[in-house]
């Protein structure tokens, strides 16, 4: 495969590299504290991680349609994983061990059925955005009613990840690929450096 002609997929590519070895120190360094919190918050950073090295493949070099689409059928599942996880991770936070484990298996389902649905329906961008707008609704939410109501060490940090995640799936969304907004940056590159950001304030909230 050669490198892609296009210096936004090129750019698109390097900016996934950036994220996902920012997700990959992320759940190197949760993985090591015990508990089901840490573990929950480790795995989505890892999915996350493994969808941003591929996603760098799928951008930044030149293939077929076919192949580039097989290529974002592993994306699609884990980053369906890794939201259904966020929100685990969330339900923590808001309720406790017990809901969040009982809520495991079904946001992992969730995530699955979102996985299924864009096998059946190749190219459902904006299937993703619905699910993700879902899932980090619903983190904002619990986030918010956290930062006024407890003494949760972090929580206002990862109040602000979570409000810039949704900026960065707003900026992806309304974007078009291939359109400048910085440079070379399109709307998914652009994505990734907010996304990135968002992800370290994330991290500084779990410290």
């Amino acid at each position: 495969m050669l490198i892609h002609h296009s210096p936004f997929e090129r750019i698109t590519a390097f900016t996934d590299i950036f994220m996902g070895a920012f997700a990959v120190y992320a759940a190197i360094y949760l993985a090591q504290f015990p508990g089901f919190k840490a573990a929950v918050w480790a795995w989505t950073f890892g999915l996350l991680a493994f969808s941003s090295f591929l996603g760098a493949v799928a951008h930044g070099f030149e293939m077929n349609p076919k192949t580039n689409g097989r290529l974002w059928i592993p994306i699609n599942l884990t980053l369906g994983l890794a939201l259904g996880l966020f929100v685990v991770a969330a339900l923590f936070d808001l309720s406790g061990e017990l809901p969040a484990r009982k809520s495991l298996p079904i946001m992992l389902v969730v995530g699955l059925g979102f996985f299924l649905y864009t096998i059946w329906k190749p190219g459902s961008f904006m299937t993703f955005i619905v699910y993700e707008a879902v899932a980090m609704l619903f983190a904002l939410g619990a986030y918010t009613y956290l930062f006024f109501t407890s003494a949760l060490i972090g929580t206002g940090w990862i109040l602000i990840g979570v409000s810039i995640t949704i900026l960065a799936a707003v900026v992806q969304a309304t974007g078009k690929a291939g359109r400048g907004i910085i440079g070379h940056f399109d709307n998914n590159g652009v994505f990734h450096l907010i996304q990135i950001i968002g992800l370290f304030a994330l991290l500084v909230g779990l410290k």
